[in-house]
């Protein structure tokens, strides 16, 4: 109901190809739009990733079917060639695969399929991407891409030079490029109409909601990864508190956080926790939370002299930072050098080992909850209850009533070998 009042308020269409009601037809209504300039007539086709069941809150997609990229190109792509000049897709969505070798950049989940698209559906003139927040500008099987990075930073552009040849318009040639922003002025009439709202925001963002007492700054996001830190066990006693779970995992979700200074305002909250995430808890077994620490190893790796580093597989394309667990209210050691599958080599609850067959109550953000991240083991119907309460409200409403918070850990985790930093 929500997104629905928010696209009734837009002064431009909405395109989403593959989101499809019980009745299979686009659910938000225009599949695409066809756009006449100068003569040209340009479809563009409008499509978002099909994962999104992998994340959401199945109560917020429920009657919605997301179908494959690639099969609904295939339904739309020769239709719009027969009504348009030009055939541009629209692709809320990225690259699964390394765009000079083909080699798979990550699992193939069906999350990204820019990369399968190009080479099964032809008559296509450009593609547009995002969702990844890669910066990318090329072509690829002779079809111009972009996908301009994240934050603003870029602005993506594609040129096709489209000539008469007999009775119709064709594209002879075309380039892709991203530019950078960053020294560009912004435009003066924008931000006077948005100055008072801005002020606003600003104030809003600076005021003070808790106190520190000791030092809960992040110095350096990997080595708060490897050896717990204040500001990792203060989300995750946030997340406790929150659900009444007696275990729970959180993240660092980047590199960017710096953690909470001595006086905590939201704009600090907002910039260490950057989704808007609400919290799972769900019921599994010891099984479950072993692999679940299985593969978060996963994400660590040891380099040529034995230290560990955030696994490069997880970093290049995309940084996967937020999908390196650590938890609280359980003791564990992951030891890098076991074989996969025997790097969890101490695993505890109460003080005593987890067996395979406990039943244990895990608090996680929804995406976790659902299996987000490939972490198979968590599924929506391993859900006990949920706290849909927004975790940056959480986290202020806690702060609230405890106004002064402990820089504290517990040291319930050990990754192996130590390093040298540790």
């Amino acid at each position: 109901d929500y997104l629905q009042k928010a696209i009734n308020s837009y002064e431009h269409p909405i395109l989403a190809a593959n989101v499809l009601g019980e009745n299979g037809r686009p659910y938000f209504g225009q599949p695409y739009v066809i756009i006449e300039k100068a003569g040209v007539k340009v479809a563009i086709l409008g499509v978002v990733t099909q994962y999104i069941p992998h994340w959401e809150q199945p109560a917020h997609i429920e009657g919605l079917h997301f179908q494959s990229l690639v099969e609904t190109a295939q339904q739309y792509v020769p239709k719009l060639r027969e009504l348009a000049d030009v055939v541009i897709v629209a692709y809320h969505g990225g690259f699964e695969r390394d765009l000079k070798t083909g080699e798979p950049t990550e699992l193939l989940t069906g999350e990204n399929e820019a990369y399968e698209l190009l080479q099964s559906v032809s008559g296509i003139d450009a593609l547009i991407t995002g969702h990844q927040h890669r910066e990318i500008a090329g072509i690829v099987n002779g079809v111009p891409v972009i996908q301009p990075g994240s934050f603003g930073r870029f602005v993506g552009e594609i040129v096709l030079d489209v000539e008469k040849i007999d009775d119709g318009m064709k594209v002879t040639g075309a380039s892709a490029s991203i530019h950078p922003v960053a020294d560009c002025q912004p435009d003066t009439a924008i931000l006077a109409s948005v100055a008072d709202l801005n002020q606003a925001l600003e104030t809003w963002l600076d005021q003070p909601v808790g106190r520190v007492e000791g030092d809960m700054r992040i110095a350096d996001s990997m080595q708060a990864r490897l050896k717990e830190h204040p500001y990792v066990e203060f989300i995750n006693k946030v997340q406790m508190e929150a659900s009444g779970a007696p275990i729970s995992g959180t993240a660092l979700f980047n590199n960017e956080g710096k953690g909470f200074d001595e006086t905590i305002t939201m704009r600090n909250i907002i910039t260490n926790y950057i989704y808007p995430n609400t919290l799972a808890v769900s019921r599994i077994t010891g099984a479950d939370l072993r692999q679940a620490l299985e593969q978060t190893a996963n994400y660590l790796a040891l380099d040529e002299e034995n230290q560990i580093i955030f696994n490069p597989r997880f970093i290049k394309p995309k940084p996967q930072y937020y999908n390196y667990d650590m938890y609280e209210g359980v003791d564990y050691t992951l030891d890098l050098r076991q074989p996969v599958g025997a790097r969890v080599t101490r695993l505890e609850f109460s003080g005593k080992p987890v067996a395979d067959t406990d039943s244990l109550e895990v608090v996680v953000n929804q995406y976790r909850a659902v299996g987000g991240g490939n972490y198979a083991m968590f599924t929506p119907e391993k859900i006990e209850r949920e706290v849909q309460i927004d975790m940056t409200e959480l986290i202020a409403d806690y702060l609230r009533r405890h106004p002064v918070i402990q820089a504290t850990v517990n040291e319930n985790f050990q990754i192996l070998p130590q390093s040298k930093k540790q």
